[in-house]
């Protein structure tokens, strides 16, 4: 599992990963799915033109430090689960407006 240290800024997240490297993300959507609560986002950089893949991250607590961190879905069904609630939920939006 990857764990990532967390900061939040309004839609952007700036995180580490446990290699040290930093990114920063633009949030565009979170949900609460089984009492956990996921966001979507996407890395920003230097050239936004370029097609940019979807990350899904939950929030998870460590155990030791009880610090609050983001994480990778634990498998494949949670990805693909959360995933499908996000494009609904993003889809869906799109009807109301």
């Amino acid at each position: 599992m990857a764990d990532f240290d967390l900061d939040l800024g309004g839609d952007l997240l700036s995180i580490t990963d446990e290699d040290g490297n930093e990114f920063e993300l633009e949030v565009l959507d979170d949900l609460e799915y089984h009492g956990v609560q996921y966001v979507i986002a996407v890395e920003t950089g230097p050239d936004d033109q370029q097609e940019q893949e979807a990350v899904i991250l939950k929030y998870v607590t460590d155990e030791e430090t009880g610090e609050e961190l983001l994480s990778t879905p634990d498998t494949e069904e949670e990805y693909d689960e959360v995933y499908n609630l996000f494009m609904a939920q993003m889809f869906d939006g799109d009807e109301d407006a």
